[in-house]
């Protein structure tokens, strides 16, 4: 079955395709690590981590890439204020965002690129740029991009540029959503910069927040790439300014597919720092909130809809959490877990559609709540075979797998994976020893340990 995802630069969903056949390259953008992010950022951290879960599942090998910004206006700003050392600072809060993703079991990146460790391939980008006509120096030792000289301006945010009304240069991170502007690709050094400072052939100074992103992601992904995602908030100007940067320097299309979660809302109003009207995940910890009931409330919702985050709202999310843990401790009882079968209920198909219509999960947990209602009604009088309750527990680990709802979280075992688990599982059951082996050394290749116990094959990461 084919997936659909709504790509934001065309806005329309579009059948996805892969750059590598069964591998995705997935940029997304990572935290501004100079305070603890908060419950709406994390909105669109979910959102990223239900995107490669799925993808896990249906089979493709997920190369995922999350930037750390370590330095920008907000973090010199910080470090200034509180009076220590940017590092000291940004270690700190990198620190405090890793424990909150952990915590909240979001599958980690397999590379978080810091901004500060790539400052000299930003250098080489905007010489790049510049050789090419795309970059200006500035009187203080900025240099800017020239939007007016990349005609593809304004594509991704659907802003049209006026060639008629002169262009103004904005030296700020970030700007008036509604004003087109040359954008700093490198700050001229000023004295509140304090030490954050890099020498440039045209003046010491430190990189512009855009520049980051575009020379992090041709790092480590190359140039052209499967998937970039982030908040509708980074559309403009920090997803057009990455576009203009990127295919100016490489000359390549750059992403093939943007994915934009909506705002978080609280008492009506978008979540942010700015307006102090957020929530972190501390705070939600000590209001008694679990990582589950989290989930459950930021991934319910669509992705492209904004929805309303309420501490109200924990008692409703807490029952439905432990209606699927109750379900989930009868499969147990019942050795379901034991039951050698591939099968999963017809329900799956209807869930699987669901998903592959660009992550449509409010359709996705009703077939799955619906479904889990009928099979508890069976539950009451004894009528599960033992082939469904071998299909339910398979049911039950794909949506745990995509949705990390249940304590005991099974998930992270992707779908190619299993398969070769049960090969494995068939080779042992009739004694062929050698294909036993041979699949334990595929699974190894693809960086598993499994181990044969009383209880079956048990398998970890390596």
């Amino acid at each position: 079955m084919s997936l659909y995802l709504y790509n934001t630069y065309n806005r329309k969903k579009e059948l996805f395709n892969s750059i590598d056949i069964g591998r995705v390259k997935l940029y997304t953008c990572g935290p501004t690590v100079y305070d603890f992010s908060h419950i709406g950022n994390f909105r669109t951290f979910l959102f990223q981590d239900l995107l490669k879960r799925w993808l896990l599942h249906i089979g493709y090998e997920v190369y995922h890439v999350m930037n750390i910004t370590d330095v920008d206006d907000k973090t010199i700003k910080r470090s200034r204020e509180e009076d220590v050392d940017i590092r000291i600072l940004t270690n700190k809060y990198e620190s405090f965002f890793i424990d909150d993703i952990k915590w909240l079991k979001i599958i980690p990146a397999d590379l978080f690129p810091r901004a500060t460790e790539y400052i000299s391939q930003m250098i080489k980008m905007i010489q790049n740029l510049s050789e090419k006509g795309f970059a200006y120096k500035d009187d203080d030792g900025s240099m800017y991009f020239s939007i007016s000289e990349f005609c593809e301006y304004g594509n991704l945010s659907k802003m049209k540029i006026d060639s008629k009304k002169p262009t103004n240069r904005v030296l700020n991170d970030e700007y008036d959503k509604g004003s087109i502007n040359d954008f700093a690709l490198w700050k001229g050094w000023k004295n509140e910069d304090g030490n954050v400072v890099w020498d440039a052939p045209w003046g010491k100074g430190r990189p512009g927040w855009h520049i980051e992103c575009s020379v992090m992601s041709n790092e480590t992904l190359g140039g052209h790439f499967d998937i970039h995602c982030g908040g509708v908030d980074n559309i403009f100007p920090h997803h057009e300014n990455e576009i203009a940067q990127s295919k100016c320097a490489t000359g390549e299309k750059f992403v093939n597919y943007w994915l934009h979660s909506e705002h978080l809302m609280i008492e009506s109003n978008k979540m942010s720092k700015s307006s102090g009207n957020y929530l972190t995940i501390n705070e939600l910890k000590e209001d008694g909130f679990s990582p589950e009931s989290i989930r459950y409330q930021l991934l319910s919702g669509h992705y492209r809809t904004k929805i309303l985050f309420s501490k109200n709202k924990k008692h409703e999310s807490d029952k439905i959490i432990q209606r699927i843990l109750d379900f989930y401790n009868f499969l147990k009882t019942k050795d379901a877990d034991k039951v050698i079968t591939t099968s999963l209920p017809e329900d799956y198909k209807y869930f699987e559609m669901a998903m592959n219509n660009d992550l449509d999960t409010p359709q996705a947990f009703a077939v799955f709540f619906k479904w889990m209602k009928r099979q508890n009604k069976k539950i009451n009088i004894g009528a599960f075979s033992e082939d469904e309750l071998g299909s339910s527990w398979n049911f039950l680990t794909v949506f745990n797998s995509i949705f990390g709802l249940t304590v005991n979280d099974e998930l992270r075992i992707p779908s190619f994976i299993k398969k070769i688990l049960l090969l494995r599982q068939k080779a042992r059951a009739n004694k062929d020893w050698k294909s036993s082996d041979s699949l334990r050394d595929e699974l190894n290749q693809k960086g598993w340990i499994v181990e044969d116990t009383k209880n079956g094959q048990k398998i970890k990461k390596i």
